[in-house]
């Protein structure tokens, strides 16, 4: 019978296991990290139009795996989904520069200040990924949108002929959006880009049996652009919502631990046992490890953790307190911030206390979800400024924390003209500024309240008060009564 490993085996397991990136521009999939939890079939539906998903959830690794025809056959035998085999798969818009595929944010902007309706530049895109050929030939995109809008009947003609030769051919055409934080630095324009992408989307849907858009939104996204054009909610229907459980983030852990390439590795497999492998050198989880055995999975991190967050049960269980305290407001934890939490926790274990009977000493879980935190707020940072302009405020408060409060300590730093000042900023420089997105209403504070906890970073509590969730508290400088202090260092 194999016996569990020691714990410096386990820690350097970990450390050979866990990404040294989780940032989704650097982790690309392949046939070793891809992982398929249950929670995210309906997300790769063909006929599921809109997938939701905060930073760090997936989209970007899903909207990878999907264009990599490898992926996508490994996808459709775990998943069961006969079709994903059948598809002819292209890049609508995504973070990579591909300019023959479709138009990059500089060209977008330009577009969108000549005010050419956003549903025929994604016209454009889709004609192009069809293989329309007098699009081929133009290079601008300015050239091939015209084309578009003064060639109505000859682009009707090519989707239809495109929809019936995958018909008798038995297949789909897909086309992939993501990245669309990226469209445009105004949230107006944002928003009105990608109304075009689901308005086009839509058509394709009623009006064609086998060419299929699969947009990958932020659900923020998402919910602003469905104001812009009529029927956008029969979109809704059939969306889908990368979230991850408890057990599918252990699942996730334990996968990555099982596919690393050492003797370790394989240790490790033996001690948990049922492990497949594939004619690509793929191996499987067990059911046990894979399927949501919430007890099995808590009793193999307690072999590397430890089972309690100190001297005893009060203190809290490892197993669960880790993703507790990475839930956001909206009660979702990023894969990201789970894997980024661990790494940090085996450093910090090595650097303090190598000589822990366990992998992972719980003060280094503590280090791991305060570094966690640090992560997601610098990421809504670059995503979405306004919001870090509208929780500094709290710095050195407690919450649970009374909305007037809030609204007050607003008043008092006058932020609701920083927010209308930044918008102006935003609209006057150059092309090459990143992208950023702010606030729908920064006038009404209010209903900024409420955008916040619909992004998770807020959340209201049964008595009205709001409450910031630690992933975002700790970083953010927010204390609560007993909670995980912010560790300087």
């Amino acid at each position: 019978m194999t016996t569990a490993l020691g714990a410096e085996e386990y820690r350097d397991l970990l450390s050979d296991t866990l990404p040294e990136a989780t940032d989704a521009d650097t982790l690309l999939p392949d046939l070793h990290t891809l992982f398929t939890p249950d929670g995210h079939r309906a997300a790769l539906y063909v006929d599921s139009t809109v997938v939701r998903g905060g930073r760090g959830v997936g989209k970007t690794f899903w909207y990878r795996s999907l264009l990599d025809d490898t992926l996508r056959q490994v996808a459709a035998q775990e998943y069961g989904i006969e079709r994903l085999r059948r598809l002819t798969v292209s890049a609508g818009y995504g973070a990579s520069v591909k300019p023959d595929l479709y138009p990059g944010t500089s060209v977008l902007r330009q577009l969108a200040e000549a005010n050419i309706r956003p549903y025929d530049i994604w016209y454009a895109v889709l004609l192009t990924a069809l293989g329309q050929p007098e699009l081929r030939e133009l290079v601008e995109w300015r050239d091939r949108v015209a084309w578009v809008r003064a060639n109505p009947g000859a682009s009707e003609r090519t989707v239809q002929q495109a929809d019936q030769q995958a018909q008798e051919e038995g297949t789909t055409h897909l086309i992939l959006f993501d990245a669309l934080e990226h469209l445009h630095r105004v949230r107006a324009q944002a928003d009105r880009l990608v109304s075009g992408i689901l308005e086009l989307a839509l058509a394709m849907r009623l009006g064609t049996r086998n060419i299929r858009f699969k947009v990958f939104i932020r659900p923020d996204m998402f919910d602003g652009a469905l104001l812009h054009f009529p029927d956008s909610s029969k979109l809704t229907a059939n969306a889908a919502s990368l979230s991850w459980s408890r057990a599918s983030l252990y699942g996730l852990l334990f996968h990555y631990m099982g596919n690393h390439g050492s003797d370790r590795a394989d240790r490790f497999r033996r001690l948990t046992g049922g492990w497949e492998a594939d004619a690509g050198g793929r191996r499987h989880l067990p059911p046990a490890l894979l399927s949501g055995d919430e007890q099995y999975q808590a009793e193999q991190f307690a072999l590397i953790a430890g089972p309690y967050m100190g001297a005893n049960y009060r203190k809290g269980n490892t197993y669960t307190w880790l993703p507790n305290h990475l839930m956001d407001g909206v009660e979702q934890v990023s894969p990201r911030s789970f894997l980024s939490a661990l790494g940090k926790a085996v450093s910090e274990t090595r650097g303090k206390y190598a000589g822990h009977e366990y992998a992972i000493h719980h003060e280094g879980i503590r280090r791991g979800v305060q570094t966690a935190s640090e992560t997601r707020v610098r990421e809504v940072g670059e995503d979405m400024p306004w919001v870090r302009l509208a929780v500094d405020p709290l710095a050195g408060r407690q919450v649970p924390i009374d909305q007037e409060t809030v609204l007050e300590l607003w008043q008092e730093v006058r932020l609701t003209d920083t927010l209308r000042k930044e918008a102006e900023r935003y609209e006057t420089q150059d092309e090459d500024t990143l992208v950023r997105t702010g606030p729908r209403h920064p006038d009404d504070p209010g209903r900024l309240i409420e955008e916040l906890i619909a992004l998770g970073v807020m959340r209201r509590r049964r008595d009205n008060r709001i409450d910031l969730p630690d992933v975002y508290r700790i970083a953010f400088n927010v204390g609560r009564k007993g909670g995980v202090p912010r560790i300087a260092g």
